[in-house]
């Protein structure tokens, strides 16, 4: 991680940082706010989900519940955003890239109008490499947790 820097507590973050930081738009921009982050440590973000999301209309109609896949998504730009403001590559172009998704498990459905907590922590990170743990809560109840994995790289050519 960046050195002099670490443990450094930055936050809140609001979304034209979050732009800046993410190469992520609508409809897959899924972190709203960060509300904490210690650089080299951990990441707390939201997303707020409202009924206006693209993948309620067919997910599923007349009980709309927000996908696992996207859930963990959320979470691993959680975890993006808090390995960019570590490694100091903002501006710099880089992506992140997911690599694995371990030990994911599903406790709450995640429905409109639920404001989902992102917590994410840095378990170890090497140069290009970082390995996180994810809570996504509503309130104090957990309903989805994994740990995944990511390489920071660059885009790819065209």
């Amino acid at each position: 991680m960046a050195d002099g820097e670490k443990g450094e507590a930055l936050g809140p973050v609001d979304i034209r940082r979050i732009l800046s930081l993410l190469p992520h738009r609508y409809p897959m921009l899924l972190v709203d706010r960060v509300e904490s982050m210690v650089k080299d440590t951990s990441i707390h973000a939201v997303k707020a989900v409202t009924m206006n999301e693209p993948f309620f209309q067919g997910h599923f109609p007349g009980r709309p519940i927000m996908p696992g896949v996207l859930i963990v998504e959320a979470l691993a730009q959680a975890g993006g955003i808090l390995a960019i403001e570590s490694l100091g590559l903002a501006g710099s172009g880089k992506l992140v890239y997911f690599m694995g998704i371990d030990g994911v498990k599903f406790r709450k459905p995640v429905e409109p109008g639920h404001l989902l907590d992102l917590h994410v922590t840095i378990l170890q990170a090497k140069r290009t490499i970082c390995k996180f743990e994810g809570r996504a809560m509503l309130g104090d109840q957990l309903a989805t947790e994994c740990q995944f994995t990511a390489m920071i790289a660059d885009p790819p050519s065209d």
